[in-house]
C-alpha cells in the first residue's frame, strides 16, 4: 500500500513528528518484501500527539481508513470541585483513539466522523468477489479449519461467525439476493448457539435498502470483531488463505476483525467458550491494562457522644448495655488507608451531615450483632411477595436500613411501603410549620403530619413503565426511571416528585445513587450511560461505548467507578473522574440483567439471561469464576454484609446462595493469565453452592442483606 505510506509519511513531515516518521521509514524498509503490503496503523500516545507505525497485515491495530470508534468519555467540570482541578467543559474526547479519526481522515483526504456516516460505513462492502464462489471460500476455509490440529482447530474456528456475517452482508450489500440466501441457509446452523438472537436479526436483512436502517448491523461494520489468537493459529491461517490465494476472506479479516495475537499455548475450547459471545468478540487485553483504584474510601472520622447515643439505644431496645470494647474496634478498623484505594479527594464527595453521623453509628451497632455467615452458618430468607400486583411489578429497592421498600410498576406509579411499624409521614404545610417552636428538642418529629400517617405512599409523575427505583443512603430521597425516557427524583420527607432528569430520548433501565449520595447512574435504551448530581439537571458525563441497550448499572463501594450490564453481552467499567472506559468483560451469552460488587471492592459478580453468574477480579480484569445452576435469567445479585456468602434471584423462582470466600481464594492471577487471558475455571461449580430456596411461583426480582445478615427478598407472584 505504498500510496497510503506516503500520505502517512508526508503528513508527519507536516505536522514534525520527525521521529516517527524516521521509524516509519526504517519500517517500512524491513517489510517492503512482505507479501500484503504494510498497514499502516493509528495510535495515539497522547491528546496532542498521533505516533504512526507501520505493521504487516492483520497483526492488529486498525487499518488506516478504517473508523476508529473508540469509547468515548464526555468530560464536563464536576460540581463541588475545584475549578483549577476540573477545569472547563472540553469538548467529547475519546479515550485510547483520541485522535484516530482526524490522523486517518486526513491521510486519506476525507474527514471521517465519529459516528459514522451510514453510506460511508456500508462502501466497505463495495470490494465485490464473484458471488458463486462465495460458499466455495467459506466451505474451503471450514473445512481447513476442522482439519486441523486439535490446539488450533479450537482457536480457528472463532473465525466461522465474524466471516459469516460479512460475508453474508457484503453478498445482501452487492445485491445478490439469491447468493446470500442460500449461503446463509447453508451455513447459519454451523454458528454457535448464543448467536442465534444475532443471526435472527440478520436473517431479516435481505435487501440493500434494509441495511441503511439496522442498527446492529451498522455496530457490527464500525466496531471490528475481536479474537484473540495464538501466534501459531494465526501463522497457520495465514499461510493457508495465501497459499489458496483466497483474498476475499484475507480481505475481510483484514477490514473487519481485529485479531489480538498473543505467544505462547494456544487456549482450550473451555477456556475459549468462556470467554466468547458478545457482540463484537472478546475484549482487546489492552482494553483491562489500565489501574483500577479498587480499594475503599478512609471512613471518616467524627466525635459522636458515643455514651448517650448508647444510652438511648439500649433503652429503646429493653436491652441492657454490653458490646462496647468491639464497637470501638469497628471504628478503628477502617482507619488504616486501603493500599488500593483512590486519593481520597480524587472525585469530590458531599460533606457528611449529623444525620449522616448518627445514621454511621447505627450502622456501627448494628454491625456488632451482625450474624457471622458461612457455610455453615447461611442466612435466613425474609421473602416480600407483591400479591395481586396486576399493575406489573417492574422494579424494587430496599432502604439501606431495610425500612422501607419501594416497587415501579408498568402501569408507571412508584409506590412506598414502610415495612417497620413506624408509618409513612409527609412534612405539615407551611402554615402549620410556622407554629412550630424551632427551638425544641423533638422539633424534627413536631414538622411531620400525623394526619398524614400511612403504610404506602403512590407516587404519580411517569407516563410509562417504571424500570429502576433508589432509595439514597440518607433515605431523604428515591429515584426511578422509566419508559418515558425521564429519571425523575422523589422527596420522602414530601412524597412529591423535586425534579424530572430529561437527557435520554428513549426508556431508561436502570438507576442508582451513589453509595455517599448526590451523585446518581442512568443507562438506557440509547446505548449511554450518564452520571447526575442531584442538583445539576444536566449529566455530568456520558459512558458511550456499549454496541446496544444498557440494561444495568452500578456505583462501585468508593463510588469513583461504575459497572454498566448491556445487551451486547458485555459488562464494562467506567472512571468516574475521566469517563473512560477502564474494563471491559466477555463471556455472557445473553443480555446482562444484575450486577454486584464485593463488599470490599476488589470483586464484581455479574448475571445475565443465560443463567450463568460470572465472577471477575476487578485488579487483573480476568474473569475468575462461573457459577452455574440458575435455568432463567438472574435479576438479582447481592453480597452479604462482609462479603462471605453471594445470593443470586432468578426467573426461575429461586434464590441460590453460593459460597464467596471459596470461590476467590487460591487465585490464579499470575503474570502469564494475565498477559493470556488463559483463565482456568474449576470444572464444577456445585461445590460453591450452599442452598437453593424455591418460592412457590415468585420471581425474584431484589435481594437485599439487612445490617444484621438477614437476607430480604422480592418478587410479585405470577399465577400462571
Amino acid at each position: 500500500e505504498r500510496q497510503t505510506l506516503l500520505a502517512v509519511l508526508q503528513f508527519l513531515r507536516r505536522s514534525n513528528l520527525r521521529e516517527s516518521e524516521e521509524i516509519l521509514r526504517r519500517e517500512a524498509r524491513l517489510l517492503s518484501d512482505d507479501l500484503g503490503g504494510s498497514v499502516a496503523t493509528v495510535a495515539s500516545s497522547s491528546p496532542g500527539v498521533a505516533a504512526v507505525t507501520a505493521v504487516p497485515p492483520g497483526k492488529g491495530g486498525a487499518r488506516a481508513g478504517g473508523c476508529g470508534v473508540a469509547a468515548r468519555g464526555w468530560r464536563l467540570p464536576f460540581p463541588g470541585g475545584t475549578p483549577g482541578a476540573w477545569g472547563s467543559p472540553a469538548p467529547p474526547a475519546a479515550s485510547g483513539a483520541l485522535r484516530d479519526a482526524e490522523v486517518q481522515g486526513s491521510v486519506s483526504g476525507v474527514v471521517v466522523e465519529d459516528q459514522p456516516d451510514v453510506s460511508a460505513v456500508l462502501s466497505a462492502y463495495n470490494q465485490q468477489g464473484d458471488p458463486t464462489l462465495y460458499e466455495e471460500y467459506y466451505s474451503g476455509l471450514k473445512h481447513f479449519i476442522e482439519c486441523s490440529l486439535d490446539c488450533h482447530r479450537a482457536e480457528l474456528s472463532q473465525l466461522f461467525y465474524p466471516l459469516f456475517v460479512h460475508m453474508y452482508l457484503e453478498l445482501v450489500y452487492n445485491q445478490h439476493e439469491s447468493e446470500a440466501k442460500s449461503f446463509f441457509e447453508r451455513f447459519h446452523g454451523d454458528q454457535e448457539c448464543y448467536y442465534q438472537d444475532d443471526l435472527r436479526v440478520l436473517s431479516s436483512l435481505t435487501k440493500k435498502e434494509h441495511m441503511k436502517g439496522n442498527e446492529t448491523m451498522l455496530d457490527f461494520r464500525t466496531s471490528k470483531f475481536v479474537l484473540r489468537i495464538s501466534r501459531d493459529s494465526y501463522q497457520l491461517l495465514k499461510r493457508h488463505l495465501q497459499e489458496k490465494q483466497n483474498n476475499q476472506i484475507w480481505n475481510i479479516v483484514q477490514e473487519h476483525l481485529y485479531i489480538d495475537i498473543f505467544d505462547g499455548m494456544p487456549r482450550s475450547k473451555q477456556q475459549i467458550d468462556a470467554m466468547v459471545g458478545s457482540l463484537a468478540g472478546e475484549a482487546k487485553r489492552e482494553a483491562n491494562k489500565a489501574k483500577v483504584f479498587f480499594g475503599l474510601l478512609k471512613e471518616p472520622e467524627f466525635d459522636v457522644p458515643l455514651d448517650d447515643e448508647d444510652e438511648e439505644g439500649e433503652n429503646e431496645e429493653g436491652k441492657p448495655k454490653k458490646k462496647k470494647p468491639k464497637k470501638d474496634s469497628v471504628g478503628s478498623k477502617s482507619k488504616k488507608q486501603d493500599p488500593n484505594a483512590p486519593p481520597q479527594n480524587r472525585i469530590p464527595l458531599p460533606e457528611l451531615k449529623d444525620s449522616d453521623k448518627l445514621d454511621k453509628v447505627m450502622n456501627m451497632k448494628e454491625a456488632a450483632r451482625r450474624v457471622r455467615l458461612g457455610p455453615e452458618c447461611l442466612p435466613s430468607i425474609c421473602f416480600y411477595t407483591f400479591l395481586n400486583a396486576y399493575q406489573g411489578l417492574t422494579a424494587v429497592d430496599i432502604t439501606d436500613d431495610s425500612s422501607m421498600i419501594v416497587g415501579g410498576f408498568a402501569d408507571s406509579t412508584v409506590r412506598v411501603w414502610s415495612v417497620t411499624p413506624k408509618k409513612l409521614r409527609s412534612v405539615k404545610t407551611a402554615a402549620d410549620l410556622s407554629l412550630i417552636d424551632k427551638e425544641s428538642d423533638d422539633v424534627l418529629e413536631r414538622i411531620m403530619d400525623e394526619k398524614t400517617a400511612s403504610e404506602l405512599k403512590i407516587l404519580y409523575g411517569h407516563s410509562g413503565p417504571v424500570y429502576g427505583t433508589s432509595f439514597s443512603p440518607d433515605r431523604n430521597y428515591l429515584l426511578s426511571c422509566s419508559e418515558d425516557g425521564t429519571v425523575r427524583l422523589w422527596s420522602l420527607q414530601t412524597f412529591t416528585c423535586l425534579v424530572g432528569y430529561k437527557g435520554h430520548n428513549y426508556p431508561v433501565w436502570d438507576t442508582q445513587f451513589s453509595p455517599y449520595g448526590y451523585y446518581f447512574v442512568s443507562g438506557g435504551h440509547d446505548r449511554v450511560a450518564r452520571l447526575w448530581a442531584t442538583d445539576h439537571y444536566q449529566p455530568l458525563r456520558i459512558f458511550a461505548g456499549h454496541l446496544a441497550d444498557v440494561t444495568c448499572t452500578r456505583f462501585h463501594p468508593n463510588s469513583n467507578y461504575i459497572a454498566t450490564g448491556s445487551a451486547d453481552r458485555t459488562v464494562r467499567l467506567w472512571d468516574v473522574l475521566n469517563g473512560n472506559c477502564v474494563r471491559i468483560f466477555t463471556g455472557h451469552k445473553g443480555p446482562i440483567h444484575s450486577l454486584a460488587f464485593s463488599p470490599n471492592g476488589r470483586f464484581l459478580a455479574t448475571g445475565a439471561t443465560d443463567g450463568r453468574v460470572l465472577l471477575w477480579d476487578i485488579g487483573h480484569g480476568l474473569m475468575v469464576g462461573e457459577l452455574k445452576g440458575h435455568t432463567d435469567t438472574i435479576y438479582a445479585l447481592r453480597f452479604s454484609r462482609d462479603g462471605e456468602i453471594l445470593a443470586s434471584g432468578s426467573m426461575d423462582n429461586t434464590v441460590r446462595l453460593w459460597d464467596a470466600v471459596k470461590a476467590f481464594e487460591d487465585l490464579e492471577t499470575d503474570d502469564f493469565t494475565t498477559a493470556t487471558g488463559h483463565i482456568n475455571l474449576p470444572e464444577n461449580s456445585q461445590d460453591l453452592l450452599l442452598g437453593t430456596y424455591m418460592t412457590k411461583s415468585t420471581p425474584v426480582v431484589h435481594l437485599h442483606f439487612t445490617r444484621r445478615n438477614l437476607l430480604l427478598a422480592a418478587g410479585a407472584y405470577s399465577s400462571q
